[in-house]
């Protein structure tokens, strides 16, 4: 390394920072506009406007112009910490009948639907009173009947139906401690038609097709009980709040609750909490706000103001000693320590972020230069979890090879020492406001995110003046807060929870009623959806990428340089992206990872990585399979250094056998790790059946090879990197030319690139029979997925591809999830696609999938297959197929280096032209005739091999046997190791 770049190095690292100038204070002004009286804050660069109405409901509205769209949330500030004791699980529960309809849309026969509908209230009354077995199991089989009565005057899924056909993306909900909150993303030419929906869905919403729809809540249930992380959470809060409902009750609720249900109670939650000064709604986007807050004005005006009962709660008594519990499951061990913190209006609210950032931030924290940098623990972080009442610092951190949990929990405690003690960085608070600061920045380019901040801060009641200075308040916290803060909070204190690996012999899971399938009527169409379908709007002409304006193209060296600018901010991304990965060479892998740990000889790896964080600037390599690249961003005033310390480090690294001696051994512990992970199993089941025993999931190194690797061959591969073939893409500020000049310089490359070893290449396998591949995993549920390869890619066939997506298995309105969840209550989780492969020379594939009980496991796949083999004809669905497909196209905008990468798609599948073009002008020739003779050639009735993860005590053989020969893998066959 020379001189200017070593003291370059050090002067980032040792002296002050002004990289940002100071923001002048922020406050709350008051402006009028198309008659209505908003509030702003100063300065706030998501200019939002907030409205309380006449009737109190909370408007809050940001507009960009940047994308023909509307990220809209609708958020009632009441969760599962107001349900019920008696009833918990109640806010999730309304939740989902949300999207049940009301009086006038979901209904074909009101008059007729509505008495049934009573019955089953009723029958559920007595049902929820009765503790008699037998009682309770006529009264079940007399639910069950009514309903399929009720539900031949139902018709499904037409939210789901309405929301798609108008282009709307992300139709869901979720619910948590203290919000319930439902979501779409809908084109801005659609936002009459969206606020005529959701004025409609909260007026008289009906719970109609209930007991399938509480099984799918049952399923979710059952799911959390295989969910160790999820178990850790609620005997965590359990421990830290015996008082307060966010440990007293979870948001899923208890089995005896989900058991015995009371409509009428859903029905008093929904009266009491979905008024609307108890809700808000938010949306930012492509819309003008005079315009849009007289049109949710009259949309929501029939709602009336209620008083709120007040949520109440005993205090919680301190801690005086640690709390020790356990979490058994299969899942790796780990360990999760929390400290019971203050509310969100707490003064010390805004200390409590500083400290878990301060501890980890991904880069610079205590625990990310001490205990993960050094390779002390494989995984540790830390972050404030802040509610209106508590809050939480949560520490959790995973074990290396070798380490015991309480091993674990002494490193992780001693970082709080070393933070009661002020032993961390004095430019630490600077580095981490200078990346908040870059961090707003980039919040602010998205439309989604900006709405999402703003809900929030209303669901939390935070005041937004004090969002939009954070950054401003955090510079104001000094080193001697920090550390009388860590004081104050963090004694003995604290709840600890060892998850350890085994079984859990406590598990009980929600067990299966007897269902009869209802009728979903999705040929049906309610008067209120042809009318919001005939809503005129204005039309929107779909803008499609021309690869040879929206990019530019230079060279630097032998390197294409792809290029589009930035003209919002001052952020930059580049990327070497390197035409090798580990298929090319294995160890690849290994040595991006090493690199993280390796310094100069002159600058260590920790101080490399406070440099750049020092400058809010960030880098990272990584190997795929074909690819490697690196990545480096931040603020365009700091390119040069940023570029400049990565290829310093990259030119001359140098060999630390300590540090590949841990990185060996936190490698193993992670392979072990991903053994015990039914998701990464199911990854290399589906592998295996796409591709066979020779895979690219199991394409790892063996035990011998890495532990045969040495640091010299590793610190080889790093310094040779950029002689390979590779090209430079950029999104930033700077012009080309000064960008090309400038890599000339920073980015020493050869005149003529070395030629990247050969790739391993992988067969895809032609299912000519039925198979099952099994993989036995201690859990409550089962979990099966179909994969059958088909023909090779071709452009022609992507738009009916994207059709049939849409319509038979991408969504909730499509016929997987009406069929399996809505109308059998098989499964929470299913869906079904036709794969589009990434490069012009492999196959497309089918992939389904149904999350199920174990005693579902041939229902559902009974289910699955009758949809896969004989395909209903819903015309009304196709309709809304095309419709949402097309509304999506017009909308749907590729900016940014999304520009790049696109064309970089497009270049793999052997196309120079969007995609999307040639799908837009094809739809409309695309009908229910089209559909079925892509089926007929690809999907119906065809060998599948079905890949299984459950356990073998609950599903047998036998079961499997009935659907092809049966495989049973070892983990070693799966993982390659």
């Amino acid at each position: 390394m020379n001189r200017i770049t070593q003291a370059l190095i050090l002067l980032m690292l040792f002296t002050g920072n002004t990289l940002f100038s100071q923001i002048a204070g922020h406050q709350w002004k008051e402006a009028t506009g198309n008659g209505y009286t908003y509030k702003y804050v100063t300065g706030d660069p998501a200019k939002a406007r907030f409205y309380t109405l006449k009737n109190g409901l909370t408007v809050i509205l940001s507009t960009t112009s940047k994308d023909p769209r509307i990220q809209c949330y609708i958020a009632t500030k009441a969760g599962s910490k107001t349900d019920p004791a008696d009833h918990t699980g109640l806010a999730h529960y309304l939740e989902h009948m949300l999207f049940k309809g009301t009086d006038q849309f979901g209904s074909l026969d009101w008059a007729k639907e509505k008495p049934e509908l009573e019955k089953i209230s009723d029958l559920y009354e007595q049902y929820n009173h009765t503790t008699d077995t037998a009682l309770r199991r006529n009264i079940y089989h007399n639910i069950d009947s009514v309903s399929g009565k009720a539900a031949s005057f139902a018709i499904a899924n037409e939210y789901d139906k309405m929301m798609s056909s108008m282009g709307a993306q992300g139709t869901n909900a979720f619910t948590s401690f203290e919000q319930t909150v439902y979501t779409d993303d809908v084109p801005a030419n659609a936002a009459d038609k969206y606020l005529m929906v959701q004025s409609e869905r909260f007026r008289n919403p009906q719970f109609r097709i209930f007991h399938t729809e509480l099984e799918a809540v049952y399923e979710e249930k059952n799911r959390t009980l295989d969910n160790d992380a999820g178990k850790v959470r609620e005997k965590l809060f359990a421990g830290l709040f015996k008082n307060n409902n966010y440990g007293r009750q979870t948001t899923i609720g208890t089995i005896e609750h989900l058991k015995n249900p009371s409509l009428l109670e859903i029905r008093k939650y929904f009266n009491t909490y979905y008024v609307p000064n108890n809700m808000g709604v938010i949306m930012s986007g492509d819309f003008d706000a005079d315009a849009m807050i007289k049109k949710i004005d009259k949309a929501f005006a029939y709602m009336q103001n209620k008083p709120i009962p007040p949520y109440t709660f005993y205090p919680e008594k301190p801690i005086t000693s640690p709390v020790t519990e356990e979490v058994v499951g299969p899942d790796a061990e780990s360990i999760s320590i929390g400290y019971r913190l203050p509310g969100n209006k707490s003064k010390d609210v805004l200390l409590a972020d500083l400290v878990g950032q301060i501890l980890t931030n991904g880069k610079a924290g205590l625990m990310d230069l001490n205990l993960v940098k050094k390779q002390k623990l494989l995984r540790a972080s830390a972050f404030a979890f802040t509610l209106i009442d508590y809050g939480v610092l949560l520490m959790q951190g995973t074990p290396t090879q070798g380490q015991s949990l309480e091993d674990v929990k002494g490193l992780m405690l001693g970082e709080i020492d070393n933070l009661k003690k002020g032993n961390f960085d004095d430019n630490l608070i600077t580095s981490i406001i200078n990346n908040q600061k870059k961090n707003k920045i980039l919040a602010t380019e998205s439309y989604g995110s900006r709405a999402s901040d703003l809900m929030d801060a209303f669901t939390s009641e935070l005041d937004w003046k004090d969002q939009v200075a954070y950054t401003d308040q955090l510079s104001k916290l000094t080193k001697k807060d920090i550390v009388d803060f860590a004081n104050k909070y963090f004694q003995d204190n604290y709840v600890v929870i060892f998850k350890r690996k085994g079984e859990d012999k406590n598990i009980l899971k929600v067990e299966k009623p007897a269902i009869t399938p209802v009728e979903t009527n999705r040929n049906e169409q309610s008067a209120f959806v042809k009318m919001v379908n005939e809503m005129p709007s204005t039309a929107v002409k779909p803008v499609f990428l021309d690869y040879t304006k929206d990019l530019q193209k230079s060279k630097v060296g032998a390197a294409e340089v792809l290029y589009v600018q930035n003209k919002d901010n001052t952020i930059f991304r580049l990327q070497y992206r390197f035409d090798m990965g580990t298929w090319n060479n294995k160890k690849l892998g290994l040595a991006a990872q090493y690199l993280q740990f390796l310094g100069t000889g002159k600058i260590s790896a920790e101080d490399i990585t406070k440099a750049f964080y020092k400058i809010a600037c960030s880098f990272s390599i990584g190997a795929g399979a074909e690819f490697t690249t690196v990545n480096i961003e931040g603020l365009q005033e700091n390119f040069t250094q940023a570029v400049t310390l990565f290829e310093t480090l990259l030119k001359n690294c140098k060999p630390d056998e300590t540090a590949l001696t841990a990185l060996k051994a936190r490698i193993e512990k992670s392979r072990m790790d991903a053994k015990l992970n039914k998701g990464a199993i199911m990854s290399g089941l589906v592998s295996y059946a796409r591709f066979g025993d020779k895979n690219p999931f199991n394409y790892a190194l063996s035990e011998g090879e890495l532990k045969n690797a040495t640091s010299l061959e590793l610190v080889n591969i790093l310094h040779s990197l950029n002689t390979y073939p590779h090209k430079i893409i950029y999104y930033g500020p700077q012009l080309l030319l000064p960008l090309t000049a400038a890599l000339k310089q920073l980015h020493s490359i050869p005149a003529t690139f070395e030629m990247a070893p050969e790739k391993v290449k992988f067969t895809n396998s032609i299912q000519t029979k039925s198979q099952v591949l099994f993989a036995d995993y201690t859990m409550v549920q089962s979990e099966i997925r179909w994969v059958r390869n088909t023909n090779t890619y071709s452009a022609a066939e992507e738009p009916v591809v994207d059709i049939f997506n849409n319509y038979f298995g991408g969504g909730m309105a499509a016929l997987v999830f009406q069929t399996i969840r809505e109308s059998k209550a098989l499964a929470y989780s299913t869906f079904a696609f036709y794969a589009i492969p990434g490069k012009k020379e492999d196959p497309f594939y089918t992939l389904a999938y149904v999350g199920c009980q174990a005693d579902k496991f041939n229902e559902s796949i009974v289910a699955m297959n009758e949809l896969l083999n004989d395909l209903p004809n819903v015309a009304e669905n196709i309709k809304f197929a095309r419709a949402g497909i097309k509304k999506d196209i017009e909308t749907g905008r590729i900016t940014q280096d999304a520009i790049i990468y696109d064309y970089l798609s497009a270049q793999r599948k052997g196309l120079d032209y969007d995609i999307r073009k040639k799908i837009y002008n094809s739809i409309d020739a695309i009908g229910y005739d089209e559909l079925k003779k892509f089926h007929t050639n690809y999907i119906a009735n065809k060998p599948y091999t079905y890949c299984v993860v459950a356990s073998t005590k609950k599903v047998s053989d036998d079961d499997m046997k009935k659907y092809g020969e049966v495989k049973k893998l070892s983990l070693e066959e799966i993982f390659g190791y």
